[in-house]
């Protein structure tokens, strides 16, 4: 889903954007009011967390949603504002895979009845948490033919995990600011934030930016799961101090490219690891070399740059990294076969095998947690492990004396509460 995800985006993003800035209007009249926060997301009173200066984000969160009366209540997010909800949602339509693994880190899986690609939604990391499922298979499938009005009448969601700016960008989805209205009024609120996975522009004004951590503390405001929110940013937070205290000098550290890589064309995509979006936050704490850091030839600055063999092997990172990738994929196996090539070769990172997948930026908790692991063992591994890589199922397993978290701490937290 991830690569078909990416793909669709760059073809659509700048399609349909006529009227968007009327949408925070529309998109945002469930409870009425903003954010009353214009910031960055830094510091959003809603989820109560920040940004340290080095990108990782700080512990609190202070909850901020509204008593509405009669057991109603209300939960502020950005671009919509304030959200009122009569009792917390009991079928969620849900597009991309952050949402659901949001609901899922929160015991709420069952209540998604939706997602964009579902044959592609990686569950390799629930494998490895006991009593944790979920099947992508048996929920509603949102993309092939489109996303048209009259699938939200049939879901009936009591919430929609999707943009409406995102939506009015994006003309295949065909739907209009009257449209959004009308399920609003008709059927149930939208909630959520496209943007702050890479901090893109969203073409309208006063849009705000979140961290990881701060946009699924919104999602357990309105599922009421704070407490589990709390208790696995604390299993993250623990994670990052011990990775950060034992972390190489600056000097030691390998240069990491993270790219998409393009087989037929034999040209690689490359992604900011220096950014503020949490696509990247699984990679923030480590202190990474960015080898495109300074560059304005990446995703984030032109969808369409590209890199050819010979520009790759003039920045030629010491590791490789195939973004938008869980459990393998085609296109990490073409990239990985670059060994083969009289130039490819010539890759440092393929010449030392330091060729990875490099999990999902469309990540929730769970997903965050484990790929924080999972890129601090590509990234350094005589810290802290070889990373294992996956087995022909797409699935993999560490040995348990080599984690860096604890398994059976975060499935309680899902299966139990906190």
């Amino acid at each position: 889903m991830q690569d078909e995800e990416t793909a669709f985006e760059r073809r659509q993003f700048l399609t349909g954007t006529a009227a968007i800035a009327a949408s925070i209007g529309v998109a945002g009249c469930v409870g009425g009011g903003d954010d009353g926060d214009g910031g960055d997301g830094e510091n959003d009173a809603s989820a109560g967390d920040g940004s340290t200066a080095d990108g990782t984000e700080q512990t609190g969160q202070e909850s901020t949603d509204g008593e509405t009366g009669e057991g109603g209540y209300s939960v502020s997010i950005s671009p919509m504002g304030e959200v009122s909800f009569d009792a917390v949602p009991e079928n969620a339509m849900a597009y991309s895979p952050q949402y659901v693994d949001m609901a899922v880190a929160f015991g709420r899986g069952e209540t998604v009845n939706s997602i964009g690609f579902p044959e592609s939604f990686y569950t390799g990391y629930y494998d490895q948490l006991d009593g944790v499922e979920f099947d992508p298979e048996s929920r509603s499938k949102l993309w092939n033919d489109g996303v048209d009005k009259e699938i939200f009448y049939e879901l009936d969601s009591d919430v929609h995990f999707i943009d409406p700016t995102w939506i009015l960008n994006v003309g295949s989805f065909g739907l209009d600011e009257a449209d959004i209205e009308e399920i609003e009024t008709n059927v149930g609120p939208f909630f959520a934030n496209r943007y702050s996975r890479a901090h893109s522009d969203p073409g309208v004004d006063d849009y705000e930016y979140y961290t990881l951590w701060e946009l699924s503390g919104k999602v357990a405001e309105l599922y009421r799961e704070t407490e589990r929110w709390e208790a696995l940013r604390e299993v993250r937070d623990e994670l990052v101090s011990e990775l950060e205290s034992n972390l190489p000098p600056e000097s030691d550290r390998p240069t990491v490219g993270l790219v998409i890589y393009d087989a037929d064309a034999q040209t690689f995509s490359p992604y900011k690891i220096a950014n503020d979006g949490f696509g990247v936050s699984h990679y923030r704490p480590l202190g990474v070399r960015d080898v495109f850091a300074e560059s304005d030839r990446t995703y984030e600055a032109d969808y369409d740059a590209s890199y050819d063999l010979e520009a790759m092997l003039e920045v030629d990172p010491d590791v490789l990294i195939h973004n938008f990738d869980v459990g393998g994929s085609d296109r990490y196996e073409a990239m990985v076969d670059l060994k083969d090539d009289p130039v490819g070769g010539e890759l440092t990172a393929m010449q030392n095998d330091r060729v990875y997948t490099g999990g999902s930026p469309l990540q929730g908790p769970l997903y965050n947690i484990f790929q924080l692991e999972m890129a601090a063992k590509q990234i350094y591994p005589e810290r802290f492990g070889e990373w294992p890589g996956y087995d022909d199922d797409g699935t993999y397993a560490i040995p348990e004396d080599e984690r860096l978290f604890d398994r059976e701490r975060v499935a309680s937290v899902v299966t139990e509460g906190a």
